[in-house]
């Protein structure tokens, strides 16, 4: 017999940035253990909202199946004596199995015979094992500091206030983290504080939206949302700014949620718009307006958590709150604006970047260095690079990125614009930090990308050069978000740039004996080893961005291009045949023990079968052919090229034995398949590609 079952942990309000994480990792493994149990089940629907975790899992079976337990005891030789007795371990075994020697039986393995013990054991009551399941999951939930509540042990994210859980319309007995389970919810803290008897664990989720006034899915709760603001946002004729961020926080500190239309100063967008989004969004949790040309309004949304019988009370509420705040941020934005730009880089001397490696300003002259060095190398403007490196950070000195850190680089840009620096100097200033996450947009000045690389590429050999390197879960300097950034840079720029000159010229910026020896050699070998991941981001296997690694070379745009032709030249029909023949080869020349002289072009007197020659001629040709193709570093064409071997060194390995016992016969022949194995390692060692 199956029934729905209903688990629900009510607690304080939990933490809005994991409550999903944890909704979902509890789901899971409720579902999980039930199933290890052997107790089978069916969709599992999950339910979150500040004050609770639950899980309603459809058909889940009342009982245990029979289950029948083996234990192996000692082995036939050493159950028995000599003569046939039972042996103390045999008894031993007995005892604790709690039954008569007479009682065992044997089994046959390959690897001999032994004495068991057989029972059958009925299955527990499910209901019997849900506490306990439920305890067990809460316990392993990813929770990075728990905490104790009242006089007992018991630990959790936040106080849990009460357990429901209901299988079918039966109760449950038992404890979980010291609190009695119950039939009992509650709904809104303030709507409805009374508890809500659950009848049947299915009724759950509409008790919870009729009695309740709690929205428990959050999905819903999220759409919810989503339609309040657009339908407030098209009754006032503007747009409304809804980042996926600051929805699902949002969505996760609501029950049920109210949209309230407010408004602020207009006084107040005279400071820069990015200043009052990030103060409404960050610090109010409101959602910013705009008009249909994108330009900020004096108006925000708020999603209030009660359905106020005076709501315009509410809206002046938030009104009154978000003044302050806007009043800071004007106070701040008209302080800075005192003082130009490049005055703020004496702060920047007493602000220490990193014990080994100096002050702020020590850096920005740095990659100043570094940066007047890519221009040149990429035909950008030095002087101008040079310049936003060298102001590149002295918004961090000013009071409005004091107390709005995420702004720095959009206030530098500001503050260099108000300073009459050159348009490409303010773009780079803002895009330095980009990109700052995964699939973000790279800078588009060229100023922008030369100050990008630059800052990241200081950051690698500095760091790693003081031995402060990712170890693990571990990376406090966000270096491998770095190692990211240099090669989407030089990747889908693209940079013709090589790795290691830029590498040895940054390493040159700092006083000698700071950095380790191995500093460059370290860090390439970080960011190549990065490539793996970037690849497989694009559905590129491992093995194709490994055999082209292999091969070496430090331009990472033309790196670049061999992996993709490597990916391309797989997928057609002798790709693959090619790969073995060369993985062949590799192992044919790997295992010859005689020093052979590969720069020597082999004997065609010394072919003895048409097959030889054959293949011979095809190679003289395809080198003269493809060497246009790999100067212009065309290497999916050079592949395709290459293809066309197949055929010939099928045959060749049909008819000739390379390991001839005449020693000639065989080295010449080892030296057409290194000519051969040399002409794909311009591009790939494709013998190990899978």
């Amino acid at each position: 017999m199956t029934q729905d079952l209903l688990i629900e942990i009510g607690t304080e309000e939990l933490p809005p940035a994991s409550l999903q994480e944890l909704a979902n990792a509890f789901s899971r493994g409720i579902g999980d253990e039930l199933t290890e149990l052997g107790i089978t089940h069916g969709e599992t629907v999950t339910f979150c909202t500040p004050r609770r975790l639950a899980v309603l899992i459809s058909q889940v079976r009342d009982q245990q199946p029979v289950r029948t337990v083996s234990r192996r005891g000692p082995s036939i030789i050493a159950a028995y004596k000599s003569d046939g007795q039972p042996s103390k371990a045999l008894e031993g075994f007995a005892y604790s199995c709690g039954v008569d020697v007479k009682n065992l039986q044997r089994e046959k393995s390959e690897k001999g015979e032994w004495i068991v013990f057989q029972t059958v054991e009925p299955g527990q009551l499910t209901t019997l094992l849900i506490p306990y399941i439920t305890e067990r999951i809460l316990m392993k939930l990813p929770i990075a500091k728990r905490m104790r509540w009242g006089s007992g042990d018991a630990e959790f994210v936040r106080p849990i206030h009460w357990v429901c859980i209901v299988f079918g319309d039966q109760s449950v007995p038992g404890t979980v983290l010291g609190v009695t389970v119950g039939r009992q919810t509650y709904g809104h803290r303030f709507h409805a504080p009374e508890a809500i008897l659950v009848t049947h664990s299915s009724r759950y989720p509409q008790l919870l939206r009729d009695q309740g006034f709690v929205e428990p899915c959050f999905d819903i709760r999220r759409n919810l949302i989503i339609n309040q603001l657009n339908i407030l946002a098209g009754a006032h004729g503007v747009k409304v700014d809804i980042p996926d961020s600051l929805l699902n926080e949002v969505t996760a500190l609501v029950e049920w949620p109210q949209a309230l239309f407010g408004s602020f100063d207009p006084d107040f967008l005279s400071v820069p718009s990015e200043v009052l989004v990030e103060t409404m969004q960050k610090n109010q949790k409101y959602f910013s307006i705009r008009d249909l040309n994108g330009h900020l309004q004096p108006n925000f949304i708020a999603i209030s958590n009660i359905e106020s019988k005076f709501p315009d009370q509410v809206i002046k509420g938030n009104e009154r709150v978000l003044r302050p705040r806007f009043s800071d941020a004007k106070f701040f934005w008209q302080k800075d604006l005192k003082t130009h730009l490049n005055s703020y880089f004496k702060k920047l001397e007493s602000i220490v970047f990193q014990e080994k490696l100096g002050s702020v300003a020590d850096r920005c002259r740095r990659v100043a260095s570094l940066a007047k060095y890519i221009a040149a190398a990429i035909g950008e403007d030095p002087n101008l690079a040079e310049r936003a490196a060298l102001l590149a950070k002295c918004d961090l000195a000013t009071s409005m990125v004091f107390e709005f850190p995420n702004l720095q680089g959009i206030m530098g840009r500001y503050y260099a614009e108000l300073s009459a620096e050159p348009p490409a100097v303010c773009s780079a200033i803002e895009e330095q930090y980009l990109p700052r996450f995964a699939g973000e947009a790279l800078p588009v000045t060229g100023c922008g990308l030369v100050l990008a690389l630059a800052d990241r590429l200081d950051l690698l050999v500095g760091s790693f050069g003081i031995s402060h390197r990712p170890t693990g879960a571990k990376d406090p300097y966000g270096l491998r978000r770095a190692s990211i950034a240099v090669i989407r840079i030089l990747v889908e720029t693209p940079l013709d740039l090589n790795l290691i000159n830029i590498l040895n010229f940054a390493k040159s910026t700092y006083k000698s004996g700071i950095l380790s020896d191995d500093t460059v050699k370290s860090v390439q070998t970080y960011i190549l080893g990065r490539l793996e991941w970037y690849y497989q981001e694009q559905g590129i296997s491992p093995d194709c961005v490994e055999s082209v690694v292999a091969v070496g070379g430090t331009v990472l745009s033309q790196i670049d291009r061999r992996i993709r032709a490597v990916q391309s030249f797989r997928k057609i029909p002798s790709g693959i045949s090619l790969a073995i023949a060369n993985k062949r080869i590799k192992n044919i020349i790997a295992k010859n023990e005689i020093t052979v002289d590969y720069m020597t072009p082999p004997d065609p007197k010394l072919f003895i079968d048409s097959a030889e020659l054959r293949l011979w001629n095809r190679l003289q040709d395809l080198e003269l052919s493809t060497e246009p193709l790999i100067r212009h570093q065309n290497y999916s064409l050079f592949l395709e090229q290459l293809a066309k071997l197949k055929d010939d060194l099928d045959y060749y390995f049909e008819k000739v034995m390379v390991m001839s016992e005449d020693k000639d016969v065989r080295e010449n022949r080892l030296k057409v398949l290194k000519r051969l194995q040399t002409l794909f390692l311009h591009v790939a060692d494709i013998s190990l590609l899978q």
